[in-house]
């Protein structure tokens, strides 16, 4: 056996892809910090808050990065059964019986993108030119193309086809529920 100065990557803490529970992340990621108040665990879990048209108004909504998946840096070979077992946590991510590490400059690169809290705010930056669909109010469903963006006062004025002919209208910014195909054209 060949002696080298290199540590055994299973008895070092190295990050790895955690699966949870759906719509659970939160909760593993706050039941594998509790385990980590026994032994060294470090857990990572980004989130996005957007914000997002319903039927009763603008909502805030803050989801997993990674539907399904969270980041924990521990030791393999001690604690693996623990965290597999973990309350909303259904298993670590592996490939053929081995367990892929996640390096850390990844999640590095990651952490600098959010706050102390994990998360990041997400704002859809509407452009002149792009096809929208509206997703709230009595034009929901109606896709249409910005025509400008109202700086400082969340509103867009949109070309919409209505009636057989085409309409501009100011709408709510929040109100705009993203990209869309734009419809085809048939001839008569």
């Amino acid at each position: 056996m060949i002696e080298t100065d290199q540590p055994d990557p299973n008895e070092t803490p190295q990050w790895f892809c955690v699966r949870a529970k759906p719509k659970a992340e939160h909760l593993a990621a706050m039941h594998l910090r509790q385990l980590g108040a026994d032994s060294p665990l470090e857990v990572f879990c980004p989130r996005i808050r957007f914000r997002r048209p319903t039927r009763r108004g603008p909502r805030i909504f803050c989801e997993a990065l990674f539907p399904g998946y969270l980041f924990a840096r521990f030791t393999l070979q001690h604690q693996l059964r623990a965290v597999t077992y973990c309350s909303a946590v259904t298993g670590v991510l592996q490939f053929g019986g081995n367990y892929p590490v996640v390096p850390p400059e990844f999640v590095e690169a990651l952490r600098t993108e959010m706050d102390d809290d994990e998360v990041c705010q997400v704002q859809a930056e509407l452009e002149e030119g792009q096809d929208i669909e509206i997703g709230d109010g009595p034009l929901r469903g109606f896709a249409g193309r910005v025509l400008q963006v109202h700086s400082g006062r969340d509103r867009v004025r949109v070309l919409l086809e209505f009636l057989g002919r085409e309409q501009t209208v100011d709408v709510e910014a929040w109100k705009v529920a993203g990209k869309v195909q734009p419809r085809r054209r048939f001839s008569a």
